[in-house]
């Protein structure tokens, strides 16, 4: 058992250290940036106008009806395909000397990892339905003709809620320079800028997404959960919600340059 785990950190650190490999992972961050910057636009969109779909599906939807759109999701898809399988290998590579800091770390990979390749799972879809991809709703309705459905849903949408939270708290605490190398104090001062407006408001819509997705498992009702699109319209039918998500649009564009800086600094 210890020789393979060793065979496989070993696999890992080589993985890693290759450089094609390190340029794609950085490429799926910059991927990953483009995509919040477009649901940031439709949500935008949602809040002054109405309309829209906000969310991945939506916004690579938008990406294929572009000349050429199929071919770039086809390499988003490999971009973030990659950062997903380097978040795996920098799970299995974590080397804090603090026990709980390692395996603070791993979960860390672990939840990443799960969301990038969940969203490359997404993008495939997009792409091999010209442009069409599963809804928030389909799924969850899915999932509670299961037996034991409705408590899957349950664990999801808590999970997506201390996701929530973690972005929420990542951002304010400003944690998220951590994942960076240093860069100039000129470009810092931007990158705290925008980290923390892109954290808190992606904090907020995760931690409405997740308690739809509650409130459709303990209801039975699908129609109740859905997608990124359907926390911003929970948002809009709050008091001034039409300018929450404006506001929360605006910061999922600031997500969205962060992680255009993240492609650049990550430290890899």
């Amino acid at each position: 058992m210890a020789g393979t785990e060793q065979e496989a950190e070993r696999a890992a650190s080589d993985l890693e250290r290759t450089p094609a490999f390190r340029i794609l992972a950085r490429t799926g961050y910059a991927v990953a940036g483009v995509l919040h910057v477009i649901i940031g636009i439709v949500a935008i969109s949602t809040g002054l106008h109405g309309g829209g779909r906000a969310d991945q599906t939506g916004a690579l939807r938008s990406i294929t009806q572009a000349p050429g759109g199929i071919v770039l999701v086809w390499a988003m898809i490999l971009g973030l395909a990659a950062l997903g399988v380097w978040q795996v290998a920098r799970s299995i590579t974590a080397e804090q000397r603090d026990e709980k800091q390692r395996w603070r770390s791993r979960f860390s990979a672990w939840g990443q990892a799960i969301g990038y390749l969940f969203l490359a799972g997404i993008a495939i879809s997009v792409a091999l339905g010209g442009g069409k991809g599963p809804t928030g709703k389909t799924l969850t309705a899915r999932v509670l003709h299961v037996p034991g459905g409705a408590v899957l849903i349950v664990a999801v949408g808590l999970g997506v809620c201390i996701a929530g939270v973690f972005f929420f708290v990542k951002g304010v605490r400003r944690g998220f320079l951590d994942d960076l190398r240093r860069p100039t104090t000129a470009i810092r001062d931007v990158i705290e800028i925008v980290g923390v407006s892109g954290f808190v408001a992606k904090g907020i819509a995760l931690a409405v997404l997740g308690g739809l997705l509650v409130a459709a498992a303990v209801t039975a009702d699908p129609d109740k959960s859905g997608g990124l699109d359907q926390a911003f319209q929970a948002i809009v039918r709050l008091p001034f919600g039409e300018v929450l998500v404006v506001l929360v649009g605006i910061g999922f564009i600031a997500y969205g340059v962060y992680c255009g800086f993240r492609a650049r600094y990550a430290r890899l």
